[in-house]
């Protein structure tokens, strides 16, 4: 085989392998089990019921953005930014750099506000245009949607709602931005097949207290710790134990 045809078989592989580079979430435990972090540019799902810490652990990824010298976005869906400030600051956690976007319809700065004045059935595909533009703004490198229920409950059917996630999703990977999305639906649900990942947070009653557990459902292109590790939620967010087991 002479060197030109070497060189366009090299080309070809260069072409059609991808290099996956891995970015840090910011909990280190969780990293721990993520082997490193998630892959970047992707959309992950982070699922729990309510008090699970879904916000929490979503404003620690985007904290850890901003160590990193990254732009980065929150955007609310249910709760005002208001409250969401409140809440970590009362943990301790410092959300200054992060850039935040009210799509909620009770805060005072509602990017829905005039929409809602005019058409209270908004949908997912709304709200891609919206997000759109705001990302045009913002630029960021990781973003947070919390909770995309909202969007699903205001969607006619599951199928539209599924064909419109798909042209968010894609979207938010075309600007190549590593996005969390939150639900509060703690079953299988239309988010689990299209995502990258998934993350769950789990709570346990157990002799009347209530005990926590994070579990790796899905992690497209890495290995990763399958085992239910425990958590908890202290000053500075969310800590995982990842050498620790939950259950036996």
């Amino acid at each position: 085989m002479d060197v030109s045809s070497l060189m366009n078989i090299y080309k070809y592989f260069a072409n059609v392998i991808t290099i996956v580079r891995k970015i840090p979430f910011g909990v280190k435990g969780l990293d721990d089990m993520l082997k490193g972090g998630l892959i970047e540019n992707r959309v992950y799902l982070i699922k729990g019921g309510p008090g699970s810490g879904k916000t929490i652990l979503s404003i620690q990824f985007l904290v850890e953005g901003v160590k990193r010298n990254e732009n980065v976005m929150y955007v609310s869906l249910e709760e005002s930014i208001e409250e969401v400030r409140e809440e970590m600051e009362i943990l301790g956690i410092d959300t200054s750099g992060i850039s935040f976007v009210d799509s909620s319809f009770t805060g005072e700065k509602s990017i829905f506000s005039e929409a809602y004045l005019i058409n209270s059935e908004l949908d997912l595909q709304t709200f891609k245009v919206y997000l759109e533009n705001e990302i045009d703004k913002v630029k960021p490198k990781r973003l947070v949607i919390d909770p995309i229920t909202i969007l699903r409950l205001a969607s006619k059917s599951e199928v539209e709602y599924r064909r419109n996630l798909l042209a968010l999703i894609t979207m938010l990977r075309k600007r190549k931005i590593t996005t969390l999305i939150t639900t509060e639906f703690t079953g299988r649900c239309v988010e689990d097949y299209i995502v990258s990942g998934v993350i769950e947070l789990h709570c346990y009653n157990v002799k009347g207290r209530t005990v926590r557990g994070v579990k790796i459902v899905k992690f497209r292109g890495s290995d990763f710790d399958e085992v239910i590790r425990p958590y908890t939620i202290k000053q500075g967010g969310l800590e995982v134990y990842s050498e620790v087991k939950l259950f036996d």
